[in-house]
């Protein structure tokens, strides 16, 4: 029974997937219904969440990296009831909840904006460095995975670098990340543009490797499960799966393993739609429908779902009788409220320099916002965000118990691990570097204007009379670069970033006051 459903449900998703791909007449159905099994398995054994909140604080986080694949996810949603099939039919249409690329919609289980490759799965080690500063203050009752889902355009974005790295040496064993890889992308076969040991670059960073048969359901699932129950590292899950598994041609002929499938309807690349939708066992004049077995299914699943929960909240419960402070603590840091800080009271010396003053404001953080976390990429002394540092300590491999994230040379992976963490929520988290470098991180800060997450962007050495470096490191047109964020409109309809630039000392200190109330 369970090899019968496993292969009913991937193939409703992969229906699901193709369909909604071409009715919009656009988007990329070849690596949905590659990874279909894998989404399956996630979410019906393993992914931890409440059906009826799906923003409950505790909960298993999943980050899509590839947007591109959102039929997958968008398919999984309408099966666990959080899309309709009239979403999914609106796919890539103007205004609908079903966009090319999923934006954050916690309510409807989408965790982040998933934006260019890379970033999604940066974004969840970010996630997870959150739950593990948060759970070494309140402790391990809270702990909680995340997930994430990378494709070969991922791994060979330069952000996987540094985001892999921080993971392996901070030993995140709450992080499990699988690689779909299919060995196609866009325009060739990945063997034309890359040789490298996957493998044996993450056991580098020090990171635990499996690589299964990624459409095979049993090897999935003995995956998962090891990678669940590690406790020193995180988990790469390398999964081969078929580039439009299923997919066949006008004379019923495989079509699967083929780069037009990537990003293009199935009828256009060269294969048979009916024939497809057909050969996965649906109907192609009535392709949006769940088949019954797969329905019934998902209704014991999200029952299981919430039988789950109610156990781990009845423990949440039980703790918080017994810690009534620190539940108290907790609700406000998931609470979102700004700080109640008095900033009168922050003196600084006469004409010192604005990142000097900004040392001040960070150091009386430290001291009293318990639930911030600062990070810098190598310049802790030079953008002076070592005021905070001065107060707590770094993270280190086991030990979340200090504030502060040295990044290393990594502008955008440290951009995109703080949006991560202020998507976890529970956090306040900032980063400092020299305002030339925020080109390196403009698509992390763009992300995170259009998510409206308030992370606090620290940049000093912000005047072309950084002279003494030469012109590529004096920052010219890079203002006019930032503040034309502040005149988008963000997936809210709002203003989607706040720049401010203090002229002194009493301005940094108002302008950190405003930051910290722009929640």
């Amino acid at each position: 029974m369970a090899n019968n459903i496993d292969k009913l449900a991937a193939d409703n998703i992969r229906i699901l997937s193709a369909a909604m791909v071409e009715k919009a007449k656009s988007g990329h159905p070849g690596g949905a219904m590659g990874g279909a099994d894998f989404i399956h398995i996630l979410y019906s054994e393993f992914l931890r969440f409440d059906p009826d909140n799906m923003a409950w604080p505790f909960r298993d986080r999943f980050f899509l990296d590839p947007g591109h694949m959102s039929p997958m996810l968008y398919s999984m949603l309408t099966l666990i009831e959080k899309m309709s099939m009239e979403d999914i039919k609106q796919f890539r249409q103007w205004g609908s909840p079903t966009p090319g690329h999923p934006e954050r919609d916690v309510s409807r289980g989408i965790e982040n904006t998933s934006g260019p490759l890379g970033q999604g799965h940066a974004m969840a080690i970010g996630a997870a460095i959150g739950e593990r500063f948060l759970c070494a203050r309140f402790g391990e009752w809270m702990a909680h995975k995340t997930y994430a889902y990378i494709s070969d355009g991922g791994i060979q974005e330069e952000i996987s670098q540094g985001a892999g790295r921080i993971a392996g040496h901070l030993g995140l064993n709450n992080l499990i990340l699988f690689f779909d890889s299919n060995d196609i992308q866009l325009s060739t076969e990945t063997s034309q543009v890359t040789s490298e040991d996957t493998a044996a670059k993450y056991r580098a960073w020090g990171w635990n490797v499996y690589t299964i048969d990624g459409n095979d359901p049993a090897q999935i699932r003995q995956a998962l499960q090891k990678a669940v129950e590690e406790k020193e590292k995180p988990t790469l899950i390398i999964g081969k799966t078929i580039m439009g598994k299923g997919a066949v041609d006008e004379k019923g002929n495989s079509f699967e393993r083929k780069t037009s499938t990537h990003g293009m309807p199935l009828g256009e690349a060269g294969a048979s739609f009916e024939k497809t939708i057909r050969n996965l066992g649906g109907d192609p004049a009535d392709p949006f429908r769940i088949f019954p077995e797969v329905k019934e299914y998902y209704r014991k699943v999200l029952d299981r779902k919430r039988k789950e929960v109610a156990e781990l909240k009845r423990m949440e419960a039980e703790w918080r009788a017994q810690n009534p402070q620190l539940a108290a603590k907790l609700d406000f840091f998931f609470s979102g409220q700004p700080p109640k800080i008095d900033y009168a009271s922050i003196t600084h010396k006469e004409g010192i320099a604005t990142r000097a003053a900004s040392a001040n404001v960070l150091s009386v953080f430290a001291q009293q916002v318990e639930n911030m976390i600062v990070a810098s990429a190598d310049l802790s002394n030079s953008d002076k965000t070592d005021g905070f540092l001065k107060h707590t300590k770094p993270f280190r491999k086991g030990d979340f118990s200090g504030s502060f994230l040295q990044a290393g040379v990594c502008e955008l992976t440290m951009a995109a691990l703080c949006n991560g963490m202020a998507l976890h929520g529970g956090v306040i988290p900032a980063c400092g570097t020299f305002f030339v470098f925020s080109d390196y991180q403009k698509p992390a800060v763009r992300l995170a204007a259009l998510m409206g997450l308030p992370v606090k962007f620290i940049w000093t050495h912000d005047a072309f009379r950084v002279g003494e470096d030469g012109p590529t490191h004096q920052p010219v047109e890079q203002e006019a670069q930032i503040r034309l964020l502040e005149h988008l409109r963000n997936h809210h309809g709002r203003r989607s970033m706040l720049v401010m630039r203090p002229a002194d000392a009493t301005e940094t200190t108002i302008a950190w006051k405003l930051a910290m109330e722009n929640t």
